[in-house]
Order: C-alpha cells, then sequence, then structure tokens
C-alpha cells in the first residue's frame, strides 16, 4: 500500500549505458525490483540531448544507437531516497530528478484474475 503523497525518481540515461554486463536500465529496474520498490517503467524516447549537447534521434536519417531512456520510479521519499545511493554509484553520466506525486491508486490483479 502506498500513501497518496509519493515522490516520482525520474532517471534520464542512454540507451547504450551498461553496467555489469547488461543495459544500465535493466539493471536498474531489476533492483529496484530487488530493494522493494513499487514499480518502475522504463521509456525509450524519440529524440533528446543532454550535457553533451548532442542530438539523439529516431528519424530514419539520423537514426541514433544511444536514444534517451527515461526510468520512472514512484514510491514514497525515503525509500527513493535510499535508491538515490544506488542510482548515483551506477549512473556515470545522465540526470536524475525526484518530485512530489498524487497517488491516486496503486493496484493488481488478484492472483486468481491473471491469465
Amino acid at each position: 500500500m502506498l500513501s497518496e503523497n509519493g515522490h516520482l525518481l525520474r532517471i534520464f540515461i542512454g540507451e547504450r549505458d551498461k553496467h555489469e554486463g547488461m543495459p544500465l536500465y535493466e539493471w536498474l529496474v531489476r533492483k529496484a525490483k530487488d530493494v522493494g520498490l513499487a514499480g518502475a517503467t522504463v521509456i525509450r524516447a524519440m529524440e533528446g540531448f543532454g550535457a553533451h549537447r548532442s542530438i539523439h534521434t529516431a528519424k530514419v536519417l539520423d537514426l541514433s544507437t544511444d536514444l534517451p531512456i527515461i526510468i520512472e520510479i514512484v514510491d514514497e521519499l525515503q525509500k527513493i531516497e535510499d535508491f538515490m545511493t544506488v542510482v548515483d554509484s551506477v549512473v556515470e553520466e545522465g540526470l536524475a530528478t525526484i518530485e512530489k506525486v498524487h497517488i491516486r491508486f496503486y493496484r493488481s490483479r488478484k492472483s486468481n484474475d491473471k491469465k
């Protein structure tokens, strides 16, 4: 159960970033699950740029193999802050933000409803 006053951790990295031999976004999602965070979503962006100021795009003529990746995690502030020590230790370049969110619901299907 989550409080209605949650926080959103948003991590911006590159698609090619790796940690321990796997894509960094996969590693972070698995680590978030292992430490008991409520959930994580990975979004692959169509275009963006960061601190290096290089445009990464999915346009056919300029197809990048390093598209922006956004990982979003919502949970209680203390759990997010605790997880930030992990994030800070593995993200070599990128951006992380934390913002307040109002949680309307957090639910899953009952086990007998799963297909």
